[in-house]
């Protein structure tokens, strides 16, 4: 199973925003990197590189692959509605990112971690599969003899921002989709026209 593993405040330095979750040692170093980071004079980018470097973004935001941010995007091209949309909706309603919103993780690659390792159900059925997509309707839940664990209850009890379209109840330690976000609900800072473009050329 791919997936990034370099170093995060680099790659946070880099595009100008913490896409790994909060980062301290983003917040003394917010410029990017490289010996001349702070220098005001930067090449200015190209289109491609601006479209280019909103699609990385992304895919670091979401903990994604090449192959597999691909794939996701030609599913979102044959969804009714916009296609920059339809690929937020898509990556939002992945089983790691929906762990990470209820606040069961503290970051996506956290929540990749416990689903990784059998510690969420799905539907009631232990699911290990990150990328799985689910529907309105379906309940995440945290396996029975996994909720005791310390790095779980200290997230829960941390966590104080829900959504609107996620359902959570404390006491199971479960939530369910509801309904699938309106764009002004995701807060990600994402400009999903670009990757559109990127794409159609």
């Amino acid at each position: 199973m791919a997936r990034y593993t370099g170093p995060s405040t680099k790659i946070a330095r880099k595009f100008g925003e913490p896409v790994f979750g909060p980062d301290k040692s983003y917040e003394k170093k917010s410029y990017p990197p490289g010996q001349h980071g702070m220098a005001k004079k930067r090449k200015k980018s190209s289109e491609y590189g601006v479209q280019l470097k909103e699609k990385q973004k992304v895919k670091y935001t979401y903990g994604l692959m090449e192959r597999q941010f691909r794939n996701l995007y030609e599913k979102a091209s044959k969804m009714k509605g916009r296609k920059g949309e339809n690929l937020l909706f898509l990556l939002e309603t992945r089983l790691d990112n929906l762990v990470f919103r209820m606040g069961v993780a503290p970051s996506r690659a956290a929540a990749r971690q416990l689903v990784t390792h059998c510690h969420i159900v799905l539907n009631g059925e232990v699911c290990n599969i990150p990328s799985t997509l689910i529907k309105p309707g379906e309940i995440i839940g945290v396996r029975e003899r996994s909720k005791s664990l310390e790095v779980i209850q200290e997230n829960v009890s941390k966590s104080a921002s829900r959504f609107a379209w996620i359902e959570w109840d404390g006491l199971s330690l479960s939530g369910k989709l509801l309904n699938l976000p309106e764009r002004s609900e995701i807060p990600e800072n994402i400009n999903e026209q670009l990757i559109v473009e990127l794409y159609s050329k």
